[in-house]
C-alpha cells in the first residue's frame, strides 16, 4: 500500500465493536479492525483512534430518559474507555505497540490525555487511543474525534459507521431510494442538515481544514483503502 496520508485519526462507532449483536463488545470483530490497524501502521502510517460508547450508553438516550444531562454524560465518557480498553487489548493480541489516553484521569488504567505526550507516542510508533470523550458533557465523541485530530495534526479523520457506507440524501435503512454522495462539503452538510456526522464535528472539520471519510467500518480493510486514496464511502472536503 502507498498511503495518500501519514497521519490519521480513526472513529470507530461503538456499535462497530459489538458485531452484529450492536451491544457489548465482540472479541473477532475488534481483532479484524486491530488487524486493519496494523496493516496501515506498517505502511508507516500514524494512527489514532476515538471509539464511541454507544454498545454500552448513549448519554442523550439516557437524559431524555428522565436522568439528567450531565451524569447521563459522564457515563456515556466512561462507556468509550471500556471500549477503548477492549480495542488496546486488541491490538495487543497481535503486537501493535499503543497507548491509551482519558481525558477524565484514572492512571491504573490509562494516561492522562496530554497533547505533547500523544505527539511523542505517534512519533515513536505507537497508536493512540484517546478515551473519556473531551471529559465535559453535552460534547459527541464525532466531535472529540475532530478535536483531536486537529490537535495532532491529523491529515484525515476516518469516521467508520456501523452498517452504513457513507453520507445518504436520506436514511438508507428507512428508504430505499436513498442516493449515496461520493464527494460533499461540509457547507453542503451543514446547509442540508445531514445528520450522518455531527454538525458540531463538520464545522470543527471545515474551520480546521480537516478533511473526512465516511465509510463502512464492517469491512475494516476498507480503512487501508480509504489511506491509500481509492475512492470508498464519502468523502467530505473544503
Amino acid at each position: 500500500m502507498q498511503p495518500k496520508y501519514r497521519r490519521v485519526l480513526l472513529k470507530l462507532s461503538g456499535e462497530a465493536l459489538a458485531g452484529g449483536s450492536h451491544q457489548g463488545l465482540d472479541s473477532d470483530t475488534l481483532l479484524r479492525i486491530a488487524g486493519a490497524v496494523k496493516s496501515v501502521r506498517e505502511a508507516g502510517v500514524e494512527v489514532a483512534i476515538v471509539n464511541g460508547g454507544g454498545n454500552f450508553w448513549r448519554g442523550l438516550a439516557g437524559s431524555q430518559r428522565g436522568m439528567g444531562r450531565v451524569p447521563a454524560d459522564y457515563i456515556g465518557m466512561l462507556a468509550t474507555v471500556m471500549n477503548g480498553i477492549a480495542v488496546q487489548d486488541a491490538l495487543d493480541r497481535i503486537g501493535v505497540a499503543n497507548c491509551l489516553m482519558t481525558a477524565i484521569e484514572m492512571r491504573q488504567l490509562a494516561e492522562p490525555y496530554n497533547q505533547r505526550r500523544a505527539l511523542e507516542q505517534l512519533t515513536g510508533g505507537n497508536v493512540v487511543i484517546f478515551g473519556a470523550g473531551t471529559g465535559s458533557p453535552y460534547f459527541s465523541t464525532d466531535t472529540l474525534a475532530a478535536l483531536r485530530a486537529a490537535e495532532i495534526g491529523a491529515e484525515l479523520v476516518l469516521m467508520g459507521k456501523n452498517g452504513v457506507d457513507g453520507i445518504y440524501d436520506a436514511d438508507p435503512r428507512q428508504d430505499r431510494t436513498a442516493r449515496r454522495f461520493e464527494r460533499l462539503t461540509y457547507q453542503e452538510i451543514i446547509s442540508r442538515n445531514l445528520r450522518a456526522i455531527d454538525l458540531t464535528a463538520a464545522v470543527f472539520c471545515w474551520e480546521n481544514k480537516i478533511p473526512m471519510a465516511v465509510f463502512d467500518i464492517d469491512q475494516p480493510q476498507n480503512i487501508g483503502r480509504i489511506i491509500a486514496g481509492q475512492p470508498v464511502g464519502t468523502l467530505v472536503e473544503g
